[in-house]
């Protein structure tokens, strides 16, 4: 990464910490080669309001905005870097830096919404979830986007993606979601992924990392590739997420002493309790467990809490219910549920074996999900989400 994209990276979530002193605000970096002008004299005549300026290095930047942080406004100009806009209304401030672009976003301030009467728990949290574009990372979007929260949709899909944040982008409501295509296997995407979320909210509060692949078979089945492949999103894809997440939230963290940061893996009860003819899969989440636990007692410190969620089966998922590479299909193909003949009959085989009766849903991850964000205790634990199939001793 050069050295400007590390210095927005220093910079923009440290001040956007600073000036939330009083309530969390989310934003909007423009890189100074993205801004109509360089001068912020006439950023601040086309705006219409007085822009402070700060240069220097970090340190005694940050200690710059922090000498002066109530007399600041909405924006903030970093000499040689760019435009910094904050605000309790993500929606209006992005409609109002459209006018300072080089490539205007189309700007309707006519439309401008209101803030909520209820302030809910997640409102103007910056949150990431990959695999954010399908199955159970599009219900965990869908679900943070209605609590308040500016959600990053990561994802290889592009096309998924762009019509999820799309189809929540026309709600009008004040948070924001925007599509950012990453590969959880490839370090340098996630890396970038994290440095495009920074520009586009300021900030990132808690990241969800939920992308995974699963291949069934037997030992004499599943073949090197495949297992590899397994392993390589699972387990790695989890390890490039936490590696690119964590220095933006220990430089927030520095700048707030009551803000912790969150970093949730989604991974499975199969991360608890081995899987017959799906060793792969069962491997590369005990090992996710491994890692939670692992970067819990290495971070808590910085005030980084680190958890793993762990779903009983999402039936309704692609997943599972994807009629060519869905996990039914997949296990009748592989014989891996005795006598079943149909789709139906493995199902069935399934939600038989939960005490609860039924597959995982949605929101019961949510539900998980806000409890590990609401707390400020607990860190490396791995929470069964499954109706009762696993129950921890």
């Amino acid at each position: 990464m050069d050295q400007k994209k590390e210095n927005i990276l220093k910079l923009v979530p440290a001040i956007r910490m600073i000036l939330s002193e009083n309530s969390l605000k989310s934003g909007c970096f423009v890189p100074l080669d993205q801004l109509s002008e360089s001068d912020p004299g006439k950023i601040s005549i086309r705006l219409g309001k007085t822009i402070p300026v700060f240069g220097g290095k970090a340190p005694e930047l940050l200690e710059q905005v922090r000498a002066v942080q109530g007399d600041l406004g909405e924006y903030v100009f970093i000499e040689g870097e760019g435009l910094l806009g904050l605000s309790t209304n993500r929606y209006e401030l992005e409609q109002k830096l459209a006018g300072v672009r080089k490539e205007n976003r189309e700007a309707h301030l006519s439309e401008a919404v209101d803030m909520p009467q209820l302030i809910k728990s997640l409102y103007n949290k910056v949150v990431a979830v990959t695999g954010g574009a399908m199955g159970f990372g599009e219900g965990i979007v869908r679900h943070l986007f209605g609590e308040g929260a500016n959600v990053v949709i990561m994802d290889i899909n592009e096309k998924a993606g762009e019509q999820l944040a799309a189809e929540l982008n026309e709600s009008r409501t004040p948070n924001r979601t925007r599509f950012i295509k990453a590969d959880v296997s490839s370090l340098d995407s996630m890396q970038n992924a994290v440095y495009e979320t920074i520009l586009e909210f300021s900030g990132l509060d808690v990241f969800i990392s939920n992308a995974g692949v699963l291949k069934a078979g037997s030992i004499e089945e599943l073949d090197e590739a495949d297992f590899d492949m397994v392993t390589r999103v699972n387990y790695k894809g989890y390890f490039n997420c936490v590696k690119a997440v964590v220095p933006v939230m220990k430089d927030q963290n520095r700048f707030s002493d009551q803000n912790f940061g969150d970093i949730i893996q989604i991974n499975s009860k199969s991360g608890l309790e081995g899987s017959k003819k799906n060793f792969a899969y069962a491997g590369s989440k005990f090992a996710g467990v491994g890692l939670t636990q692992s970067f819990a007692k290495e971070l808590i410190g910085e005030r980084i809490k680190v958890n793993a969620i762990c779903p009983g089966n999402f039936f309704e998922g692609p997943l599972w219910s994807d009629p060519e590479n869905g996990l039914f299909i997949q296990y009748l193909n592989t014989g891996k549920v005795p006598g079943a003949t149909t789709i139906e009959d493995v199902k069935r085989h399934y939600e038989s074996m939960v005490p609860a009766g039924r597959g995982c849903r949605v929101e019961d991850v949510v539900k998980a999900i806000k409890y590990v964000i609401d707390q400020e205790y607990e860190t490396g634990q791995a929470i069964p989400v499954s109706g009762g199939q696993i129950m921890l001793s």
